[in-house]
């Protein structure tokens, strides 16, 4: 995908946003305490620009990944944050303060985060309604694909799906996205009888990603077909085709679904396909040919169904906004378990700015500002959890360091300030490594990327 401002803008609003969101959480904290705010940045590092008011000083730093607030007295993180000032009166130093006061703003960047992460799909319910997914009814199978490999039929109900009794369509497929090749177990409801299967959803690998397909698609009714992404430098992107175009006919045959688009294109290879599109009201034939990229045959474009809304009153509202991020949360907990078992590599689930970027830019091609608001809440409740693990330089390790101060001091014992800061010291060579790591992950499947789409087909020669 090509660089564009709109790209830049979108990740700039995303990061920075979430970022702030964050650090203004124990801002606003600190400062119903009366604790001395000494800096307000976003990013770390030297100082690039900003201003002080009153005791603090709000700057943006050099390095973009993540910000921080510098408390009076808190000299836990001065390996990053950078020295205090020694003139503090001891009323406004967060280190005198009550343990409960200093758990209180730890706590506060991570729920800022999570209030961020529901205020968003809350408000765009009330404002546009909340999506009717569809139940998991079979409606079409690819010819070949996982589902007919298990035994699916059109016409199945999925009763129950990976250990989850009548699964949502969401759901069933979050849990094969994240296990390609790995044999699911499901129930299925056929001519009244209940018939289990097994289903190992196929492994696709996009954009060093890779992730599992179930291969069919559920009932949706009659709802439109979108063009969701064109791909540059492909027959699609060639021929015309733009987001949002409505795919009417593929060859004179009424279109149903995006599966059944998909299967006639995989079913003509190399043969001219016309698809009649709706853009704007007019309707136009545009006929294209698929070809090899990236090693596979394809057209170079997305599709999917526009999904319609439904008006949605408070309750309903604060549902949907629960319910999609304890999914969110459930996915990204399975996600990093099974980086923990070593059934999924760390390389293939962990992203850092790169990544970001190039999820922001997918989020507001496709959606526009709705998908740089939608980024912005999926970010923000991951920055929120994230920051509430127990690693020192952290929220939860700040958090974690004063309950065991209160643990020692109820057998009279405390941390001494040389076991403190060897314990920062680790914590702050961990989140270093971690951001070593993530930055050359996204650089090696960055550069994977771009090698893959240089390469010359094997029906080519290379020039």
């Amino acid at each position: 995908m090509p660089v564009t401002a709109t790209h830049i803008l979108a990740f700039i609003f995303i990061l920075g946003a979430a970022v702030v969101l964050h650090e203004f959480g124990h801002f606003i904290v600190a400062k119903l305490f009366k604790i001395r705010v000494e800096t307000f940045s976003v990013g770390f590092g030297p100082r690039l620009f900003g201003k002080k008011w009153g005791h603090t000083d709000y700057r943006v730093s050099a390095i973009p990944l993540g910000g921080y607030v510098k408390l009076g007295g808190d000299e836990s993180n001065s390996p990053i944050e950078g020295a205090g000032a020694s003139d503090i009166p001891e009323h406004e130093m967060f280190n005198l303060r009550p343990r409960w006061q200093r758990i209180l703003v730890a706590l506060a960047g991570p729920v800022m985060n999570v209030i961020t992460a529901l205020t968003i799909p809350f408000a765009g319910a009330l404002m546009y309604g909340v999506p009717m997914t569809p139940a998991p009814v079979v409606s079409s199978i690819t010819r070949g694909g996982a589902a007919e490999v298990a035994g699916l039929q059109t016409g199945d109900r999925i009763v129950a799906f990976n250990g989850t009794e009548n699964p949502k369509w969401n759901t069933i497929r979050g849990d094969a996205l994240l296990s390609p090749g790995h044999p699911l177990q499901l129930v299925v409801e056929r001519n009244g009888q209940r018939v289990p299967l097994t289903l190992t959803p196929t492994a696709v690998t996009e954009d060093g990603e890779t992730a599992g397909y179930l291969e069919f698609v559920p009932d949706y009714g009659k709802l439109p077909v979108v063009v969701v992404e064109v791909v540059p430098n492909t027959p699609a992107s060639e021929v015309g085709l733009q987001i949002r175009d409505v795919i009417v006919r593929v060859n004179g045959e009424p279109v149903h679904s995006a599966e059944q688009v998909t299967q006639f294109i995989q079913n003509h290879k190399g043969q001219p396909v016309t698809l009649t599109i709706s853009r704007n009201g007019q309707q136009q034939d545009i006929t294209a040919t698929s070809r090899k990229v990236d090693g596979r045959e394809r057209l170079g474009v997305k599709l999917d169904e526009e999904i319609p809304l439904q008006h949605a009153g408070l309750v309903a509202a604060a549902s949907y906004a629960v319910s999609s991020n304890v999914e969110i949360m459930r996915l990204t907990g399975k996600a990093l378990g099974q980086v923990a078992t070593g059934q999924r590599s760390a390389r293939n689930t962990l992203s850092g700015p790169i990544g970001i970027y190039n999820a922001a830019a997918a989020s507001v091609e496709r959606l526009g500002w709705a998908g740089v608001f939608g980024m912005l809440g999926f970010l923000s409740l991951n920055l929120g959890i994230f920051n509430l693990l127990p690693i020192p330089v952290l929220d939860g390790g700040t958090i974690f360091l004063a309950l065991l101060e209160g643990l020692l001091a109820t057998i009279g014992l405390k941390l001494s300030m040389t076991v403190r800061e060897r314990i920062q010291q680790v914590g702050f060579v961990m989140v270093i490594l971690l951001m070593v790591f993530v930055l050359s992950n996204d650089l090696i499947k960055q550069f994977s990327s771009s090698s893959s789409n240089n390469k010359p087909a094997a029906t080519e020669p290379a020039k």
